[in-house]
């Protein structure tokens, strides 16, 4: 084990050495040359025409770094040919606007950069491609124009930017509502402008923010006032722009977006007497220089002055143009940063879109970018970073999904892009994941029947994005861990109307534990297919190879508690499983209107495989035989196969009844199930379990059960999201459910259990928020659960498992909405629990319950810039509060414990030389908990520490991540077996984005 340390160290310090020697080239004395103030930037810059005249070349920017000052910030363009980029100022109102002809952004993620209030008195900081050879830099200041100087240095093109002013504290906003009366869309020699109409445009405020391509503004304080609705159109209106929308977001606030077909379309705002003025800029229409070498022009009529349509008015209610607006005011994008740990929209809770602070339950939602810091590699980690969760631990070590959830198990039960997802059987790899979305409490009112009315999982994968981007990783670690993966996205087709994703991992591991290694091989191919701008369907292909050593962990007994975690008590030439699974999916959405949509979604998931395994004879106390040290075993191998089907229809719309806002869901789904297990055992000798000698040979297997169950689900829900003013909102919903299953004995003949239940699962919740921040709710939500496997001893049909649960809560966002905390405090019953007949054990009756409450608290978000934050504490109080199990009485519901606690923090250097390093820490802490029900065995608390070091630098990555780093020893729960948590495990990882 020390020599094993050892070797880690040395991993680590090679990684370290290569990351200084790649870190130290940027702490050179920087080289200046000061150009003077704005003023002079005219006399140093030559116009567009003479530089395109001086060189055919196009300059490549290949990076931007944004760093605070003592005066206010830097804004570092970074270039391999520094001298050749030339500033044209620009300037404008409150924007230092430069434009550098001859040259085109070439970033690693994206082909614009946008930062909001990087300092105080910098409103924000916008880097775009104004057109095909010109890049503009745009800092817009809150009081009046920033001050700039200009530098050539060894980092690059630097501009030192100071406020004129400090900053003071935006105006409230009036309580009096502006009407808009019209809607107008004018076109123009540069793209087409999008006139709001009133004559109180002085009075309003507007606030941007970005979402993919979509330039989205919020207008508070307004609504529209139409003669034919409250929403305005217009598809494909000019080049480069899809769609463009104007709508009540609520009663009080006007939300125009602008969304493009390849990057967030260019928008501007003019001041005039008329209203509000929108400018967007045609990709087709950007503005060329006289001089532009054209070597070999080709035709684009749509550019040229001929073919520029005369400009026409379209309104919804044909008023006349407006005169000419004033000079424009650049809108920038303050939209969240890449990177970002808050997801403030999530859909696994209500299927809607709409923010978590509308929605009355506790929702959690870890982005790709918590994955990729921690260096995740099994999807049960995530249990970590959310509140009131553990994880459990896969079928004989299986790479899948498990949570025990506010202290019920899930039975890897979960949803995948809201299918239905059973996971006992079923690998799943973490490549190809964009988040994870935990709703806790019941979730029956839109996904049916559920084993854990704890909560669900809904995994969301990546899809097709309209810009390409290649991204290839390798990781390599202890245990011999390899682990390679690419990432590729682009269009399929000129017009993009195609796009596809590629993802793909290979994985190749031992283990800590003796004997134990794994071979993983994982793609999913996506396809989406825009048929047209209102209609588009997306094919997804997922397929997963997984093979392992299987190895269930220690029985539930405290001798095997003070064995080596890496004993292994099963035999290394027995013990092995195969699993194979295939899903598809498509998705076909079609707009209605900008009201209304259809969604229709198919799923199938098929999974095959076999294990077999020497494993113990016994399942309670004596495990072991009278000498105190040998294991009796038995010899097992299955073959095991699943198939899930999922169809899915659903419209969803948003519609007003007087003053009052629905956003409604109506849907239908059927589903069908299936699970065949065939059994055989076999004997097997013994084992000394502080002494082990293995080489033991199975004898002849023969089948001991050969079972399958089942059903069939017809279901109908309804919800709607009631807004009665803009701070008061009603959720309420509820499903139908007509459930068919069986249970059958394949081998024999001997049973065959069927039932047809059907239930109705109702939820209501309420949400206030007494300001924009904050947001108070309570919630009522209801689960069932068919039970098939058994009848009663005069052979009737049990009733459905049920859940009930109580919840209320508060949402507080901190730091100008960059923090975000949830405080929930629930209460849940399980009912109809199977106990035993009192009359006969080896028959049931429904009279056990089960209860869990407790406090949680969930913290995501943005500190400071660069200082990224995920914390929680729960406390859980779950235990069996009827039962005629007098052995269960009482007693804690197993892998639960009263406290348990996280944090998981990283800050990145956003300026200087050290720009791009990043370190992370982590602090899991788990109090004692049960392993067994009935009560039998306690699992001690132990308190993990985490930790990393990173480096970003143009498109690279590098990082080294360490788990466990003291090397407490610890367990967890399988739901009976007891499974060691890996000690010290050391991760590294680089990556490249193309």
């Amino acid at each position: 084990m020390k020599l094993e340390l050892i070797k880690e160290i040395h991993s680590v310090g090679l990684v370290l050495a290569i990351i200084s020697g790649l870190v130290q080239p940027a702490q050179g004395a920087e080289q200046t040359k000061a150009i003077s103030t704005v003023q002079d930037k005219e006399q140093y810059s030559t116009s567009a025409a003479q530089l395109f005249a001086q060189s055919n070349n196009v300059v490549k920017v290949t990076g931007i770094k944004v760093n605070t000052t003592a005066k206010g910030i830097e804004v570092i363009l970074e270039s391999p040919n520094i001298e050749a980029l030339k500033p044209v100022n620009k300037s404008q109102n409150n924007n230092f606007i430069v434009d550098i002809p001859n040259a085109v952004l070439s970033l690693p993620k994206a082909q614009t950069f946008t930062q909001a209030n990087p300092a105080p008195g910098i409103a924000a900081v916008s880097l775009t491609q104004a057109d095909a050879k010109t890049i503009r830099l745009t800092v817009t200041g809150e009081k009046g124009l920033p001050t700039a100087e200009l530098f050539d240095g060894d980092e690059g093109l630097i501009f030192e930017l100071a406020p004129v002013a400090s900053v003071t504290t935006t105006p409230q906003q009036s309580q009096t509502l502006v009407k808009i009366t019209a809607v107008n869309f004018n076109t123009t020699n540069n793209g087409l402008e999008i006139i709001l109409a009133t004559p109180e445009g002085d009075k309003l405020q507007v606030s941007p923010q970005k979402d993919g391509n979509t330039f989205i503004v919020d207008i508070p304080s307004a609504q529209l006032s139409l003669p034919n609705g409250d929403t305005v159109s217009q598809k494909q209106p000019i080049a480069g722009v899809s769609d463009i929308t104007v709508t009540n977001l609520n009663s009080s606030t006007i939300r125009l977006s602008v969304t493009g077909t390849d990057n967030t379309p260019t928008v501007e705002l003019f001041d005039s007497d008329d209203g509000l003025i929108f400018g967007v800029t045609s990709t087709a229409s950007a503005p060329q220089p006289e001089a532009q070498p054209t070597p070999t022009p080709t035709p684009q009529p749509e550019t040229q002055p001929e073919a520029q349509p005369t400009p026409t008015t379209q309104s919804n209610n044909q008023t006349a143009e407006p005169t000419a607006p004033e000079t424009p005011i650049e809108l920038v994008v303050t939209g969240d940063k890449d990177g970002s740990y808050l997801i403030p929209e999530a859909t696994t809770a209500a299927k809607i879109d709409a923010p978590l602070r509308d929605i009355p339950a506790s929702v959690q939602v870890i982005p790709k970018e918590v994955i990729e810091d921690r260096q995740v590699v099994r999807l049960s980690e995530l249990a970590n970073n959310v509140s009131g969760v553990q994880q459990q631990s896969g079928y004989g070590g299986l790479s899948s999904s498990g949570y025990f959830i506010r202290g019920f198990e899930s039975s890897f039960e979960s949803l995948r892009n809201g299918f239905k997802d059973f996971g006992f059987t079923s690998p799943r790899d973490v490549a190809n994941i964009e988040r994870v979305e935990f709703l806790k409490g019941p979730a029956s009112v839109l996904y049916g029947s559920a084993n854990n009315p704890g909560g669900v999982v809904n995994t969301i994968t990546k899809k097709p994005l309209a810009e390409p981007f290649y991204r290839a990783s390798f990781t390599a670690g202890s245990y011999d861990f390899y682990r390679p993966t690419i990432d590729v996205t682009g269009p399929l087709t000129e017009d993009k109307s195609v796009l596809y994703r590629l993802n793909a991992a290979y994985e190749n591991s031992r283990s800590f534990r003796d004997f134990h290694e794994n071979e993983s091989f994982f793609i999913s191919p996506v396809i989406t297919w825009n048929i047209g701008p209102r209609t588009s369907m997306t094919f997804e292909y997922e397929s997963q190879k997984y093979d392992y050593t299987f190895d269930r962990g220690l029985p539930p007994g405290n001798v095997f508690l003070n064995l080596p975690i890496s004993r292994f008590l099963g035999e290394p030439d027995v013990n092995q499983a195969e699993f194979k699974t295939n899903s598809f999916t498509y998705n076909l959405e079609h707009q209605f209107s900008n009201d209304w949509k259809l969604r229709q979604g198919f799923n199938v998931i098929t999974t095959k495989g076999n294990t077999q395994i020497a494993r113990n004879a016994n399942f309670s106390e004596p495990f072991l035989e009278d000498d105190g040290r040998t294991l009796p075993r038995v010899a097992q191998k299955t073959d095991e196969e699943q198939q899930n089907i999922s169809l899915q229809t659903e419209i969803g719309g948003k519609l007003k009844t007087g003053s009052i806002s629905h956003n409604v869901l109506l849907g239908l789904e059927f589903s069908n199930y299936r699970f065949a297990y065939d059994f055989a055992n076999t004997s097997i000798a013994g084992i000394d379990i502080f002494n082990p000698v293995y080489g033991a040979k199975p004898g002849k297997f023969e089948r001991s059960f050969y079972e399958e169950y089942g059903g069939e689900t017809v279901a109908l829900y309804f919800q709607n999201l009631i807004e009665f003013t803009p701070n008061l909102k009603l959720l309420a919903g509820g499903r139908f459910d007509w459930v068919n299953s069986f249970y059958r004995d394949l081998a024999a003949n001997a049973y065959e259990f069927e039932s047809s239940d059907s239930n109705f699962s109702p939820r209501v919740g309420i949400v206030y928020q007494p300001t924009d921040s904050t947001s108070l709710y309570a919630s009522w939500t209801n689960s069932f659960n068919p039970q098939f496997f058994s009848r009663s001893r005069t052979n009737e049909q049990f009733k459905p498992e049920t859940g009930e649960q109580f919840e209320v809560g508060i949402k507080q966002e901190f730091f100008n909405k960059r923090l975000s905390a949830t405080l929930a405090y629930f209460d849940i019953t399980k009912n109809n629990v199977l106990t035993p007949d009192p009359q006969d054990p080896n028959f049931s009756i429904q009279t056990g319950e089960q209860k869990s409450s407790g406090l949680e608290l969930d913290i995501t978000g943005e500190i400071l810039p660069g200082w990224k934050i995920i914390g929680t504490y729960a406390y859980t109080d779950a235990y069996v509060s009827q039962s005629n199990n007098l052995d269960q009485l009482n007693d804690r519901l197993q892998a639960v414990p009263f406290n348990s606690a996280s944090l998981w923090t990283t800050y990145e250097f956003q300026q200087g030389n050290l720009q791009g390093l990043g370190f992370g820490l982590g602090v899991v802490y788990v109090g004692e908990r049960e392993a067994t029900l009935p009560n039998s065995i306690k699992l001690p608390s132990y308190v993990r520490t985490d930790a990393s070091i990173f480096y970003r630098r143009n498109n690279w990555r590098a990082a080294i991540n360490v788990k466990n780093l003291f090397e407490t020893k610890y367990y967890e729960s399988q739901g009976f077996y007891i499974v060691p948590g890996a000690p010290l495990t050391v991760l590294g990882t680089i990556s490249f984005d193309f």
